[in-house]
């Protein structure tokens, strides 16, 4: 009787450790994550006030979007995801963590446009909005213990199915086109929020090391950002103000 006290007591005692360990890990993502929404809020509203002034666009405005230099603010961003995602294992951890955030930057400045398309106003709201649901499908995939590889994997084939009518649809330009895609890019954010969620608290379990807790954390603040970012414009197609 003795023996199985001292078991379950060292039992109890390990599955604390792992909760405690658990909490600290989320909460790293969450940090991350969160520093890097401000760091390109803060880069994209910089930038947006550099492009036009007085309602009409600055000489840098003009050498920016008029001219193939476009090109390169709006797909530096995804060579860059696309370079961590393919290093981050050889990398150190610091190196990791500074490009996450020039991404954060560089996304910034990507998506510094969207102040020239839609009211100021109206893109704070949908940014609460996001945020809100955001909170809400985080909670969800992080509590619940139905397993969502099934939502996951249909959300990656929605995904793919979004960017290609995307791609097609820059040459039809139809506006009846762009409300379905909107709508399906929300609907697939949302269940990829929740299915990413629980993956990378999954993820905890496969640790072993600081140097890889590390990591980890910061693929889990890439995944959740990526996400964010994706419902937040998503939304604003929806219900942006043009005016």
């Amino acid at each position: 009787m003795n023996y199985d006290r001292q078991t379950m007591s060292r039992s109890q005692a390990d599955v604390a450790r792992y909760d405690v360990g658990l909490r600290q890990y989320m909460l790293g993502v969450y940090n991350h994550m969160v520093t890097a929404l401000i760091l390109t809020g803060v880069v994209a509203s910089s930038t947006a006030m550099l492009l036009v002034q007085d309602g009409s666009l600055t000489s840098f405005g003009e050498a920016v979007y008029m001219s193939e230099l476009r090109w390169v603010v709006m797909l530096a961003p995804i060579g860059m995801v696309l370079l961590i995602s393919a290093r981050v294992a050889s990398m150190s951890l610091s190196s990791a963590r500074i490009l996450f955030y020039i991404f954060a930057s560089l996304m910034g400045l990507s998506i510094s446009s969207i102040f020239l398309v839609y009211a100021g106003e109206s893109i704070a709201r949908v940014f609460f909005i996001t945020s809100a649901a955001f909170a809400g499908l985080n909670l969800y995939g992080y509590t619940t213990r139905k397993i969502l590889s099934g939502l996951g994997t249909f959300a990656v084939m929605g995904l793919f199915g979004v960017m290609l009518a995307s791609i097609v649809n820059i040459f039809l330009t139809s506006s009846a086109l762009q409300f379905a895609i909107s709508v399906a890019g929300v609907l697939v954010f949302s269940i990829l929020t929740a299915y990413d969620t629980q993956r990378i608290k999954d993820m905890y379990s496969e640790i072993d090391g600081f140097g890889v807790v590390g990591k980890k954390t910061m693929i889990g603040a890439l995944t959740l950002y990526l996400d964010f970012i994706n419902l937040f414009l998503f939304l604003l197609q929806l219900f942006g103000n043009r005016e």
